[in-house]
Parts: C-alpha cells; structure tokens; sequence
C-alpha cells in the first residue's frame, strides 16, 4: 500500500504536471472503482486544476468549478503517466490490459490508475466542495506538525500495541504496515507492547524514529525520482521522473526489518523474525526490539505448541 513517502512523492510529481491543467475526459473501466454519483464523473470537464492535496493516504485533485476527485489507491493501486499517449475511444490507454482501472485525460497528459490482483479495492470519490472533503478525514495526526504532547495523547488514547496504533488512521496519519516496522525498528520498541505501558520519554522516541524514518525515506525517494529534497522539480524543463511498474513498492532493499523475514538486521545481524496476520505480517527484530525474545506467531506457535522456540538462542539451537 502506498504510504506517506509515496503519497508524497506522487504529490511532488503530480502538481507540475496537473496544476493549470484541464480535464479532457475522464473514463473508468474499474465497476467498483467509481463510489460516487453526485457530482458524475465527468463534471470536472473543461475545468482547471488549482491544487493537489493529500487527506491521510487518500490524494486530492481540485479543480477551478469546486469539483474534487479523492482517490484511494489502497494495497495495489497505482498511478502512471504519459505525456503524449495514444487513447482508445474508451478514454483508457491502448494495450494498457485489465489492470487499468480508469484514465484521466488532461490537457498535458494522461493519469491512469491501475490496480493489479483480483480485489479491487482502490477507489474514487467526486465530491464538490472543500467542505465536502471532510468526511474523508479519519483525523489521525500528522506526526510532523503535531507535538510531542499530542502525539502522546493520541498513541495512548486506547490501550493498544504499539503495531496497530500506528496503522490506525484515526490515531496517525499515512502510516501503514511497511513504514511502521521501520519506525519500531529505529525506536527499539516492540511491535506487541501496549500503549499505555510507555512513558513520556518513550512516546517522544517513538514520535522522533517516525518523523526521522518518514523525512529519510521521502528525502530517499525524491532523489531516486529525480527531484530535490523539498520535492520541487530539478528544473523547469524536469518535473521528476514518475514511477514505471514496480517501481511503488512496500518492499524496499533499504529497509531494516520491513519483507526481510530471515535476513540479518542491518544492526545487529539478528535474523529478522515476522508474526503472521490476516493478509500481512509484522516484521522486527528480536534483539533490537524484544529483548531476546521470539513473538509467537498464531499458526506456528498453534502448529509447534510446545516446540515453539521462545527466544534467539532457543531458534538458534533449533537450526
């Protein structure tokens, strides 16, 4: 799922190319992309773009007659543009296959978003109005403007583990299962331990790793895609390369812990160990987070029972 780097890079990449833009057209070929019919799609025609804006992981698209486009890319959604493409009379890109999902054609190009895999899940809201765009504000803080007394507040609003609290879109903004584990990475803390547990010095930790791991990694993809470190363009005639396939990912090779279970931990070579859940899985290190000790994870540890390893020298042994 893109998070806060990669909305903010597509922001970065997005407003050269979009503001002072007109839509041409607009197509979707994804049935259940499309979560709204008042205002239709195609009452933003003709209009200008004024601004980009971004609500949690959700990117805006406003244009000069109050229409908004809200689009949620989800676990697999993406964007990619063409300056000059060739567009079927459906408005979508030739050859483009199923994996487009809608097309929106601009006076300087064309945004295609795509979303591969069966479950689509992406989705696009038309709403008119900036006060329409509220409810699409599930409130969480933004770890770079807040303090460290409202993010303590907010992370200790509910007794949870320290894991869901940071995915929790209520409690903080953009941040999602990648970029969590490479939070609790750089604080040292537990992917298990519970919110109310930690103390003022703890919670101001945990708010600097985020905003370090957030800044480092935006800064790291900026550079990749040709922009500088604020997100401006190099130069008027280079607006940043946008991302190919693949190219947005969760899986990074420079991150620490986040999709490298058994792989050493770039700090201390402990292999890196996960908790499988649902359709994700939890990613740490238990030297540097656990103390020692392995997480149980729900399947194996039930598979095992008794043979379950409880800590590294206990795995160690195991091999």
């Amino acid at each position: 799922m893109p998070e806060l780097p990669d909305i903010r890079l597509y922001l970065d990449l997005l407003r050269p190319r979009l503001i002072g833009a007109t839509l041409d057209s607009a197509s979707v070929r994804g049935v259940s992309l499309l979560r709204t019919f008042d205002p239709p799609l195609d009452s933003a025609e003709t209009a200008r773009v004024t601004h980009l804006d971004r609500i949690g992981k959700r990117i805006v698209i406003a244009f000069d007659n109050e229409v908004r486009f809200i689009v949620h890319l989800m676990i697999a959604g993406r964007f990619r543009w063409s300056d000059a493409p060739a567009v079927a009379a459906t408005g979508l890109p030739r050859g483009g296959g199923r994996i487009d999902q809608a097309a929106l054609r601009f006076s300087r190009g064309t945004l295609t978003l795509t979303e591969a895999g069966t479950k689509k899940r992406a989705s696009l809201h038309v709403v008119l109005g900036d006060a329409a765009l509220a409810a699409f504000n599930p409130g969480g803080l933004d770890v770079f403007t807040c303090n460290e007394r409202a993010f303590e507040s907010a992370i200790k609003r509910e007794n949870r583990t320290l894991k869901r609290a940071l995915t929790d879109p209520s409690i903080l903004d953009g941040i999602g299962n990648a970029y969590s584990d490479e939070i609790l990475h750089a604080a040292r803390l537990s992917p298990v331990t519970r919110t109310h547990a930690l103390d003022a010095s703890t919670c101001a930790g945990l708010l600097a790793a985020a905003r370090e791991t957030l800044e480092s990694w935006t800064r790291t993809l900026r550079t990749e895609f040709d922009l500088n470190h604020d997100g401006t363009p190099l130069g008027p005639s280079n607006p940043g390369r946008f991302p190919r396939a693949g190219e947005i990912t969760a899986f990074r090779l420079g991150f620490a812990v986040h999709g490298r279970y058994g792989r050493p931990c770039p700090a201390c070579t402990t292999p890196v160990q996960r908790i499988m859940y649902a359709e994700n899985e939890c990613n740490y290190c238990p030297r540097c987070q656990t103390n020692g000790k392995l997480l149980a994870d729900r399947a194996m540890s039930r598979l095992l029972k008794g043979d379950w390893p409880r800590t590294i020298e206990e795995l160690e042994d195991s091999r």
